[in-house]
């Protein structure tokens, strides 16, 4: 993920979900531990409902598509 949607990732994360800075940095540890999807680790520790994850991917998506114009 390129450091600037990472950066807008996080802030969705924290201000749509609530997620602590603890609970994120929970994550990231485990990310780089399990090289697991950081949606995926959110959701496998209970920290987000299914409906969330999908929330997640809705919005990466919306910010990942690429753009030929």
């Amino acid at each position: 993920m390129k450091p600037a949607i990472y950066a807008k990732f996080i802030t969705f994360l924290k201000e749509e979900l609530a997620l602590s800075n603890d609970s994120l940095k929970m994550v990231d540890k485990a990310v780089e531990d399990r090289t697991a999807p950081i949606p995926m680790v959110l959701w496998q520790y209970g920290l987000i409902t299914l409906e969330e994850l999908d929330r997640i991917y809705d919005w990466l998506h919306s910010k990942t598509q690429f753009d030929p114009s």
